[in-house]
């Protein structure tokens, strides 16, 4: 029996459902060959086993103990490749990495009234040792170094929740002397 010959009984017998003229060719050269298994034979590449409790459960563990950990530090740990930890950490997770949000410095008064409020509930509740956990300034911070890049800078976040905020400043280009 030819494999059109063939095909044309199945697709009478199975209308819809059955296979294509060209499975039905390759099944045949199978058969002539001698080859009558009707099981899938083992495919080459790593098995798709990564997608467990088990990893999904440590990446989330690992994300929560360090949010700027990255993906291809969890695959290293966890021995898995990369791609197979974005599509946990994105599709099984709902975690995005998101970048801090930049803030202004300066408090206008309503923040530095409720600044001053937060210090003298704190002197309230410790007024023995206020003064020796009390640290003040101005509004204006001088830093010594560059800071961290954007890139440095983020974070895993659940989808729903609001990212991380960093507050601005403004470089140091002169001599600080306390």
């Amino acid at each position: 029996m030819s494999a059109k010959d063939f095909h044309a009984i199945l697709t009478e017998t199975l209308g819809e459902h059955a296979p294509s003229y060209a499975t039905v060719k390759i099944w045949m050269a199978q058969f002539k060959r001698g080859d009558f298994s009707t099981c899938d034979a083992p495919r080459p590449g790593r098995p798709k086993t990564v997608t467990t409790l088990e990893i999904i459960e440590q990446i989330h563990e690992l994300i929560l103990e360090d949010r700027q950990i990255s993906p291809k530090l969890l695959a290293e740990q966890l021995g898995i490749s990369r791609e197979w930890v974005g599509s946990i950490v994105h599709e099984d997770l709902d975690i995005r990495k998101v970048s801090t949000k930049w803030v202004p410095k300066c408090l206008n008064v309503d923040q530095k009234r409720q600044r001053s409020e937060q210090i003298l509930e704190f002197f309230l509740c410790d007024t023995n040792d206020f003064l020796l956990h009390l640290v003040t300034m101005d509004e204006t911070c001088l830093y010594h170094y560059d800071p961290e890049t954007k890139e440095q800078s983020m974070e895993w976040w659940n989808s729903g929740s609001l990212g991380p905020k960093n507050s601005e400043f403004k470089k140091f280009a002169g001599n600080f002397s306390p």
